[in-house]
Order: structure tokens, then sequence, then C-alpha cells
């Protein structure tokens, strides 16, 4: 299923499709894919941005006993960036304060962008200083954004993320019109996989970090199809029309 042009609707109407899809994401996270002790949740309120899709660990331990090892097979996402400067290194080691929900210890979240998201400076600032403190505090983080790079994110969700931690190029480089998925792990060294999807491009499926080097497949394609083909046929037909350009 390719991803459609979502700035030729209205953001009501997007965000129904946004919620049906994150629903789905959830669903699917806790139908097999994340390992024993992990569970996602839809809508929880933690430090920061309000995620989409929060996972969370019941119980102790160093780290997952499932998912899969970036050194043995490597996220699915084309490009990569690393960083490991001595300041953000220092920055990253500094005190800080993790914030325990009563069922479970938040590892990582999902975000889905919304166009009120990036509607204005103060909310691209506030989202990206958010998603940020996330990482800081050892939170792993995945980012998926429909909407193309505007006028106050020209080189993408990522790269405006990557700019207030690191404030350094990713030589990731978005493409003109298109959507992106971003994974970051906020092990050392901070670590982000991204990669843009053209307006009529397939959807990867995302890495998303329970642990430093450690992560679960999301399928993204999969959950987008699902939400798709129960949203009403009028929205359809109109992302679907010629002009849509589909």
């Amino acid at each position: 299923m390719p991803i459609h042009d979502w700035t030729l609707v209205d953001a009501g109407t997007y965000h129904d499709f946004h919620q049906g899809w994150t629903i789905r994401i959830r669903d699917r996270l806790n139908g097999g894919i994340l390992p024993d002790g992990y569970f996602a949740m839809a809508d929880q309120r933690v430090i920061g941005p309000e995620p989409d899709v929060v996972a969370l660990r019941s119980g102790g331990g160093s780290g997952p006993s499932g998912g899969l090892g970036v050194a043995e097979i490597p996220p699915r996402i084309r490009q990569v960036a690393r960083t490991q400067t001595e300041a953000a290194l220092y920055a990253r080691r500094a005190n800080r304060i993790a914030i325990h929900q009563g069922l479970g210890r938040v590892v990582s979240m999902i975000e889905v962008v919304s166009p009120g998201n990036k509607d204005s400076r103060h909310a691209i600032a506030s989202f990206v200083a958010k998603a940020a403190e996330f990482l800081r505090v050892g939170i792993h983080f995945l980012v998926v954004d429909p909407f193309p790079p505007g006028p106050r994110d020209p080189d993408g969700i990522a790269q405006a993320i990557w700019d207030q931690l690191v404030g350094e190029p990713m030589e990731i480089r978005p493409d003109p019109g298109a959507a992106s998925v971003a994974a970051f792990d906020a092990g050392e060294p901070l670590t982000a996989y991204a990669e843009p999807i053209p307006v009529g491009g397939p959807l990867p499926d995302a890495p998303l970090f329970l642990a430093p080097g450690r992560y679960v497949n999301v399928p993204l394609e999969e959950t987008y199809q699902s939400a798709w083909d129960v949203t009403p046929r009028p929205i359809r037909d109109l992302l679907l029309a010629p002009s849509a350009g589909h």
C-alpha cells in the first residue's frame, strides 16, 4: 500500500486516519511482536510530547530476551548516523530524572506526526525539544512523519531532533515532497536510522528500540493498509482522485 498525500485533506480528516493507524500499530505490537514483559499502550501520558504508542516493560531485568540485534540483523532502514563527540557524551551522561509509570517503565515511544506538530514555530520547537528530552533520559524514539519537510523543518523532523541533541548535520538529506521514518536508539553512541518515503512509495518495517542495540520491527506497511481498508469511502476517493497524483 503506497503512502498517500495527506496534505490534500484537512487536519480533522487526517486525525481520524491517524487514530486508527496508531491503534493498529499498538495491536500488532501487543499481538506477538514485543517480547515477553513488554507491552504497548496508546495515549499514555509521559514526560515530553504525548506519544501515539508507548512501549513499556514490567518487572526488572537488564534487557529484552527477544527482539533482534543490530550486530546480527541490521534494521531495514538504509541510512544511519551516529555521534560520540565529547560534548554530546557528557551532556548525555548528566544527571537525569526518569519518570516511571505505574504499569511499567517507559523504554520507547512511537509518534506519528500530525499537521499540528508543524503548524507553527512554537509547535515544532516544542515537539523537537521534548523528543530530544526522551532521548536524553534514555527513552528510544520512533517518529513517522507522513508529511514532507516544510518551512519550519526544511531538513526534516529527524534532522531537527538531531540538531537539538548534537548540533551537526546527519548527512541524511530529506527528499523534497517525501514523508519520512526515523528511529533513534538512545544508547551510546546515539544512533539514528532515517529513510525518506516518497508519496506513492511503500512504508518500511521500522526498528523500534527496546534497549541499546536491541529492537523489534514495526510493520508500518501492514498497519497502514489495515487502517486504510476501513477509511470512509469519500476520503479514500479524495486521496485516490487523478488530481491527487496517484
